[in-house]
C-alpha cells in the first residue's frame, strides 16, 4: 500500500486526497462501478482518518453507530448504540479489505502540492512519495485532521509534556501525575473522567462551560445484534435515527417548544449530577443551548466531583515552566497538560497547497471564509470536488449521510463527463456567489449566528461555513444530483475505440 518515488509521475483518472470515511467511501463507489483508475493518497502509515489519529482514553463517536456507518455497506456488528474509536478505525480498515481497495492506498503518500493544468486539463500533483498527474481530484481531508493548539503565553516553557488529544500516546501516563485538561469539549468531557480516574491531581481549564446532556449508552444484546446483522432492519433503524435526528434542527433554529425542551433536558442533568450550587453556577452556560456543540455525558459531571480534580472555571493563560496559571489568576503545579482544543477547522490547512486556474491558491479564494456550489465544488478549480468541506458538516445528524450525499453527487459529475466526453469542468462564479447567498441566508436566523460564538463560524468573516443551515434530508434534496447547467464544459476528441487521447 506504499508506493516509493520514482522519476515518472503515476498518470491516473482520480486522485482523492485523504484516507477517512470520505476517502474510503469515494473510492468504495469507483471500485464498484468498475473505476480502476483512481489512487487514495493518505499522508499516515494508516486508514481511518480521525478515527485513526484520535486514540486517547474514552474516545467514541456521539452518533448511534447504525447511523455512523455507510448505508451501502452491509451491516456491521455494532457492540454498544455509540461505537467506540477502535471499533469505527475497525469498520474503515475492514471497508478497505472487502471492497479490494488495498492496491489503490498510497500510505505515507503526504499532498505536498497540488496544479492545475490549463494546458493538460490535468492536476498535477507532487506527494512526499513520488509525482501523480490525475484528470480529476477529490479533497477528502476532513474537518478534523489538523489539531490547533492556542497560542498561550510561555507554553514551550512548560517542563512537563504537552499532548493534544490527537496525538495522544498510550505510553504517555504511567499513573499519579499532576495533569491540566484545557477544554471542555466534546473530547475533553470524553477524556477527563478515565484521566480523573488515575491523576494524583486533575485540573480542568474550562473557559466557557457546555451544554450536557445524557449519553444514555448501552451493549446490545445478542439477539437484539442477530436481528440488526439483517441488510432490512439495519436500514430501517438506521431511517429511524436518521428521522429522529432531523427532527432536533428545530432546536437550530430556536423554534419552540424544541429549543425549551432541549435546554431543560441539559439543566435538568446538571441538577441531578451536580449539587453543590457554586460548581453548578460555574457549569451552567450563558448563551443559547445548540450554539456550540451539545454534547452526550453520564460521567462528566461526575467526574468533576471527584476529591483530586479541580474545575477552574477559566482558560488558561500562561505557562511558566511546571507552573500553569490560569485567567482567573489561579495557579497550578503540573506534570502534564492536555490540550483538548479541537481542530483547525474553518481553515483547511490543505488548502495552501491546491493551486487553480491561474495560480490561485485555494487558500486565497477562501480568505474570507469557505466558498463553493453544492458544498462540493469551488470556482476556478476545474475538475476538483471537496468533501466534507465548506457547509457540509452538520451540528445534529450524522456526518456520514452529508458525505454520502456528496459521493452521489461526485459520481453523477464523473459519469456525465464520461457520456460526454468532457475535458474540464468547472462550476461558475455566479453559481457559486448564488449559493453562498443562499448559505447566508439561511444560516441569519440559526442559534450557530445568533447564539455565541463558536468553531462553527469563520473568524474572518463571521460566516457560518462549516454547517449546513438545515436537516441532512434536505442537504440531500438540494446537494444529492449532480446538475450541469451552473457548470462551464470543455470538452476533447476521443479515438477510434472512444478512449481519451
Amino acid at each position: 500500500m506504499s508506493r516509493t518515488s520514482t522519476a515518472e509521475p503515476l498518470v491516473i483518472d482520480v486522485a482523492i486526497v485523504g484516507a477517512g470515511f470520505a476517502g474510503i467511501g469515494m473510492a468504495t463507489q469507483l471500485a464498484r462501478r468498475g473505476r480502476d483508475s483512481f489512487v487514495v493518497l493518505e499522508r499516515a502509515g494508516g486508514v481511518g482518518g480521525t478515527w485513526r489519529d484520535n486514540t486517547y482514553p474514552g474516545i467514541a463517536c456521539d452518533i448511534p453507530a447504525h447511523l455512523y456507518s455507510f448505508s451501502f455497506r452491509p451491516p456491521w456488528d455494532w457492540a454498544t448504540l455509540y461505537p467506540q474509536g477502535a471499533e469505527i478505525r475497525r469498520y474503515l480498515e475492514q471497508t478497505v479489505v472487502d471492497e479490494g481497495l488495498t492496491p489503490h492506498i498510497r500510505l505515507g503518500c503526504e499532498l505536498r502540492d497540488a496544479r492545475w493544468s490549463d494546458a493538460e486539463s490535468r492536476w498535477e500533483i507532487e506527494t512526499s512519495a513520488g509525482a501523480v498527474c490525475a484528470r480529476v481530484l477529490v479533497m477528502a481531508v476532513g474537518r478534523l485532521s489538523e489539531p490547533h493548539i492556542p497560542d498561550i503565553d510561555g507554553l514551550e516553557s512548560f517542563t512537563g509534556t504537552v499532548v493534544h488529544t490527537a496525538q495522544w500516546r498510550d505510553d504517555l501516563l504511567a499513573g499519579g501525575e499532576r495533569i491540566g485538561v484545557v477544554g471542555t469539549g466534546a473530547s475533553a468531557v470524553q477524556v477527563i473522567p478515565h484521566l480523573a480516574a488515575d491523576a494524583e491531581e486533575l485540573v480542568v481549564f474550562s473557559r466557557t462551560p457546555p451544554y450536557v446532556v445524557p449519553r444514555d449508552d448501552r451493549r446490545f444484546t445478542v439477539e437484539e445484534r442477530a436481528e440488526l446483522a439483517v441488510p432490512e432492519r439495519a436500514q430501517a433503524v438506521r431511517q429511524d435515527m436518521l428521522a429522529d435526528a432531523d427532527r432536533a434542527f428545530r432546536q437550530r433554529l430556536g423554534l419552540r417548544p424544541d429549543i425549551d425542551a432541549i435546554r431543560e433536558r441539559a439543566s435538568s442533568h446538571l441538577r441531578r449530577q451536580v449539587a453543590a450550587p457554586g460548581l453548578r453556577a460555574a457549569l451552567t452556560p450563558d448563551y443559547e443551548i445548540g450554539c456550540k456543540r451539545i454534547l452526550l455525558s453520564d460521567d462528566f459531571y461526575p467526574a468533576l466531583q471527584r476529591p483530586n480534580v479541580v474545575f477552574e472555571p477559566s482558560a488558561l493563560d500562561s505557562v511558566v515552566e511546571c507552573k500553569a496559571r490560569a485567567v482567573s489568576g489561579q495557579t497550578y503545579d503540573l506534570d502534564v497538560l492536555v490540550m483538548a482544543t479541537g481542530f483547525e477547522a474553518t481553515r483547511l490547512p490543505a488548502a495552501v497547497r491546491v493551486r487553480g486556474r491561474h495560480g490561485e491558491v485555494l487558500d486565497d479564494h477562501w480568505s474570507a471564509g469557505m466558498v463553493s456550489f453544492a458544498s462540493t465544488a469551488v470556482h476556478g478549480f476545474p475538475n476538483m470536488f471537496v468533501l466534507d468541506g465548506p457547509n457540509a458538516a452538520l451540528g445534529h445528524n450524522s456526518a456520514i449521510y452529508m458525505i454520502e450525499t456528496q459521493l452521489d453527487y461526485v459520481v453523477g459529475a464523473l459519469d456525465h463527463m464520461a457520456r460526454n466526453a468532457i475535458d474540464a469542468i468547472e462550476v461558475t462564479a455566479a453559481a457559486e456567489e448564488a449559493y453562498t447567498r443562499e448559505i447566508d441566508e439561511r444560516s441569519a436566523s440559526t442559534v450557530w449566528l445568533t447564539g455565541c460564538n463558536s468553531w462553527y463560524v469563520d473568524p474572518r468573516s463571521g460566516r457560518l461555513t462549516l454547517l449546513w443551515p438545515g436537516t441532512a434530508v434536505s442537504f440531500r434534496e438540494r446537494n444529492g444530483t449532480f446538475d450541469p447547467t451552473p457548470y462551464e464544459i470543455e470538452s476533447r476528441p476521443v479515438d477510434e475505440g472512444g478512449r481519451y487521447p
